[in-house]
C-alpha cells in the first residue's frame, strides 16, 4: 500500500511526471526563444520593405497630376471631370505639363531630353506613357418599344459579353484598332465594372509638340465615342535618389448613365532591392527565413503525422498552418509595363503585413503561462458558445436594417447606395460616424424612425448583452481561478527559478538555506526548549509533529505536482488521520495548558 502512494494516477509515478514536465517546459522556453529570433527576423524583413520615401512620393505625384488645375479653370482636376470636354482640357492642360519639364527655371536645359524625360526634374520617365480604353457595342441592351422613336441605339454597362472589339474611326494606327488581352494581365476593379487588358490602345511621344498634337488629333476624329466605357492613363517612374520605382494609373470611367467618374492607383515600390548595404542585411534576413520556414514546416508535418486527426483540434496548430500556407503563397520609345510587377509587390507586400500579424498572435501560445492572458484565453473559450449564439441574432438584426437602409436611402445617400456600403455605413454607425441630416432628407419619416431604432436595439441593447456575457464568463472564470482551479504556470515559476540562480551565481542575491542550515537552526531551537524548561516528551512529540507538517505540506501543497483532482490512497488516508489525532492531542495540551495558566492568574488576584 505505501507503493501504491508514490504513483499518479493513471499509473505514472510522480517523479516520473515531475520529470516529463520539467522537460516540457524546457522544450517549451526552447521554443519560444526560437521563435522569438524567428519574429525578429520577420520583423527585420517586412520592415525592411517599406521606405519612409514611398509616401512622399506618392504624396507628390498625386498633388501634380490630381490636384493640378486647368489651366483659365481653376475648379477643373482631374478629381472633378465629369464630362469629356473636362477630360480633354485634363490631356492637353495638367498631364501634358506634368509630364514634360523641359527647362530648369533659370530656362537652362539639364540634360538630353531626346533620350530621357524627368518629372520635377528627379524622377525618370521610363518608356512613354500608354493611353487605352474599352468600348462596348451598341444594341448591348434593349430599348423599350414605346420609346424606340425617340432612341434607337442603346450602350450597356462593360462586361467581357458586351466589349466591342470592332475597327472604329480612321482605322489606321493602333488607337483605332483593337488590341487583343494578354491572359496574364490582372483586371482592373472599377467603381462601375471590372475591366480586362486589351482594348485601343496608344503610346505618347517623348515630345511635348506632338503628344499634343496626337490629343488635337483624336479629339477631332472622336477617339472617345457613346460606347466608350472606361480610360486608362499609365506611367512609370523610377527615383534614383531613393531606389523607389512609382507606377502610376489614371482611371475615367463612362458610366452607362452618362458622366465620368474617376479614380486613380499610385504604386510606390521598391523593385531594384540589393543596392546598398542594408539591403543585403535583408537578403540574409531573407535567407534565414526560408530556412524557419522549412524547419516549421517539417515540425508541423511531424506533429501531422504523429498526432493525427488530434492535431486539428488545437487552435494554435491552425495557426501555424495558416502561417505556412500565406508563406508558401529595353527600348524608351516602347510603353515599359510595371504595372504588372506593382501589382504582384503589393499582393506580395499584403502577404507579408498578414504574416507578421499572425506571427505576432501567435505568442499568446507562449505567454499561457501568465494568469491574465491564461484568464483571457479561458473567458473566450468558455464563452464560445454564447458568443456563436449571440452573433446569429445580431447578424440577423444587422442585416434586416442594412437592407431596410439600402431600399429606403439607395438611391439618395451614397453611404447606403449599394447593400455593401449599407453594412460598412451600418457598423461606421455603431463607432458614432453617421450623417444623419443625409437619411433625414432622403426621408424625413422612415430617416428618423431607422436610426432611433438602429442605435437602440444595436448599441444599446445588443452590445451591452455582449459585453455582459463577456463580464460574466470572465467572473466565473475569475471565481475558479480564486478556488484554485487554474492551470498550471510551473512554466512562469521555471523562469523565475532560473532568474533567482542566476542572481544567486552573480552574487546579487544570497542562496537560499540548505539542509545543513536548516537541520543546525533545529538543533539550536531543541537546545533552547531545554533551556526554558520543557521536558523531554514535550520536545519530542513537537519535532514528530513538525516532521509531519513538513512532509504532508510537500505531499499535498507542493508547486510540483497540481492538479485538479489527485485520488487518495489507504495509506494516505491513514497518515492523514493520525496527523488530524495527533493535532488533536496538541490542541487538548495547549488547552490544559492555559487552563493551567488562567488559574495561577486567578489565584494572584486579591
Amino acid at each position: 500500500m505505501a507503493e501504491a502512494s508514490r504513483w499518479h494516477r493513471g499509473g505514472t509515478p510522480k517523479h516520473n511526471l515531475h520529470y516529463s514536465k520539467e522537460v516540457e517546459i524546457r522544450t517549451t522556453l526552447q521554443e519560444l526563444a526560437l521563435y522569438f529570433i524567428f519574429l525578429i527576423n520577420l520583423c527585420i524583413l517586412t520592415f525592411g520593405m517599406v521606405n519612409p520615401h514611398m509616401y512622399y512620393l506618392n504624396k507628390v505625384m498625386s498633388s501634380l497630376f490630381l490636384d493640378t488645375s486647368v489651366p483659365g479653370d481653376e475648379r477643373t482636376n482631374f478629381k472633378s471631370i465629369r464630362s469629356i470636354t473636362d477630360f480633354w482640357k485634363f490631356m492637353e492642360g495638367p498631364l501634358l505639363e506634368g509630364l514634360y519639364w523641359d527647362e530648369w527655371y533659370t530656362n537652362k536645359t539639364l540634360y538630353d531630353l531626346k533620350n530621357t524625360s524627368r518629372i520635377y526634374y528627379e524622377n525618370i520617365l521610363l518608356g512613354v506613357p500608354r493611353v487605352r480604353q474599352l468600348k462596348v457595342r451598341n444594341n448591348t441592351c434593349k430599348v423599350y418599344s414605346s420609346l424606340q422613336s425617340l432612341m434607337n441605339e442603346c450602350y450597356d454597362r462593360y462586361t467581357s459579353k458586351n466589349e466591342d472589339l470592332a475597327d472604329f474611326g480612321l482605322k489606321v494606327e493602333t488607337e483605332w484598332k483593337y488590341a487583343t488581352p494578354d491572359s496574364t494581365s490582372p483586371w482592373h476593379w472599377g467603381f462601375v465594372g471590372v475591366y480586362r487588358n486589351g482594348g485601343f490602345i496608344f503610346t505618347l511621344s517623348k515630345s511635348k509638340s506632338e503628344t499634343k498634337n496626337k490629343f488635337i488629333n483624336l479629339q477631332l476624329n472622336s477617339w472617345i465615342t457613346r460606347g466608350t466605357r472606361v480610360i486608362f492613363i499609365d506611367f512609370s517612374l523610377y527615383n534614383a535618389n531613393v531606389n523607389l520605382f512609382c507606377i502610376i494609373r489614371l482611371v475615367a470611367e463612362f458610366p452607362a448613365t452618362g458622366g465620368i467618374i474617376t479614380s486613380w492607383q499610385f504604386y510606390s515600390v521598391k523593385l531594384l532591392r540589393y543596392v546598398s548595404y542594408y539591403d543585403y542585411i535583408i537578403a540574409s534576413c531573407e535567407i534565414t527565413f526560408c530556412i524557419f520556414l522549412i524547419v516549421f514546416t517539417t515540425q508541423e508535418a511531424q506533429k501531422v503525422r504523429e498526432f493525427k486527426s488530434a492535431y486539428f483540434k488545437s487552435v494554435w496548430n491552425w495557426l501555424e498552418l495558416l502561417l505556412l500556407v500565406v508563406n508558401l503563397l529595353k527600348n524608351t520609345e516602347k510603353y515599359s509595363d510595371f504595372y504588372f510587377l506593382a501589382y504582384w509587390h503589393t499582393y506580395y507586400n499584403n502577404i507579408i503585413a498578414v504574416t507578421i500579424f499572425f506571427a505576432w498572435i501567435k505568442i499568446f501560445k507562449f505567454i499561457s503561462f501568465n494568469k491574465t492572458m491564461s484568464q483571457l484565453s479561458s473567458t473566450l473559450s468558455c464563452c464560445i458558445k454564447d458568443i456563436v449564439g449571440f452573433a446569429i441574432m445580431f447578424f440577423i438584426i444587422f442585416f434586416a436594417y442594412a437592407q431596410l437602409g439600402f431600399l429606403v436611402f439607395g438611391s439618395q445617400v451614397d453611404d447606403f447606395s449599394t447593400f455593401q456600403n449599407a453594412i460598412f455605413t451600418q457598423f461606421r454607425i455603431v463607432l458614432g460616424d453617421f450623417n444623419f441630416a443625409g437619411i433625414q432628407q432622403a426621408n424625413r419619416i422612415l430617416g428618423p424612425i431607422y436610426f432611433i431604432t438602429f442605435i437602440f436595439f444595436v448599441f444599446f441593447v445588443l452590445l451591452n448583452m455582449f459585453l455582459a456575457i463577456i463580464n460574466d464568463t470572465y467572473s466565473e472564470v475569475k471565481a475558479d481561478y480564486s478556488i484554485g482551479r487554474r492551470p498550471d504556470f510551473e512554466l512562469g515559476k521555471m523562469i523565475k527559478k532560473s532568474y533567482n540562480n542566476a542572481l544567486e551565481k552573480l552574487r546579487l542575491k544570497k542562496p537560499e538555506e540548505g539542509e545543513d542550515e536548516k537541520s543546525a537552526k533545529s538543533g539550536d531551537l531543541v537546545e533552547r526548549a531545554r533551556r526554558e524548561g520543557f521536558d523531554e516528551n514535550e520536545i519530542q512529540s513537537a519535532k514528530q509533529m513538525k516532521k509531519w507538517k513538513e512532509r504532508l505540506e510537500k505531499k499535498y501543497y507542493s508547486a510540483e505536482i497540481q492538479d485538479d483532482y489527485q485520488p487518495v490512497t489507504q495509506q494516505e488516508f491513514r497518515e492523514l488521520f493520525l496527523y488530524a489525532v495527533e493535532l488533536e492531542k496538541e490542541l487538548h495540551y495547549v488547552s490544559l495548558k492555559l487552563n493551567r495558566v488562567m488559574r495561577k492568574i486567578s489565584t494572584l488576584q486579591p
